[in-house]
């Protein structure tokens, strides 16, 4: 007990045991503060994770639009209009007598 005092020995020991009380769950709190912050930032960086990931399924959906978008307005009609101008030149014509020509110079099997 300390040194004798004016004031009543039962309100020293109350203020006393209530200081310790409060020095004592110091740690605790603390911890629990941290556990609740680290909690917090753990999640965040979760949610931004999700959040990059929607954004780039986004990037590869639009990619994937704009890849399909540009096979389906190839313009066929400048593959006709190409097929149709080998079809009427003389190429078919020059493969058929060079065709001929080779075989008949290959020389005759025993």
């Amino acid at each position: 007990m300390a040194t004798p005092t004016a004031v009543n020995d039962q309100i020293t020991d109350s203020v006393t045991q209530a200081n310790v009380k409060v020095l004592g769950d110091a740690p605790a709190l603390s911890l629990g503060h941290l556990y609740q912050a680290m909690a917090y930032s753990t999640g965040l960086s979760f949610q931004n994770a999700v959040t990059a990931q929607q954004q780039l399924n986004m990037a590869a959906q639009a990619a994937t639009v704009q890849g399909v978008s540009l096979l389906y307005t190839v313009d066929t009609a400048a593959d006709a209009v190409a097929t149709s101008k080998v079809g009427m030149s003389d190429l078919p014509t020059a493969l058929a007598s060079l065709g001929a020509a080779v075989s008949s110079t290959k020389p005759p099997s025993f």
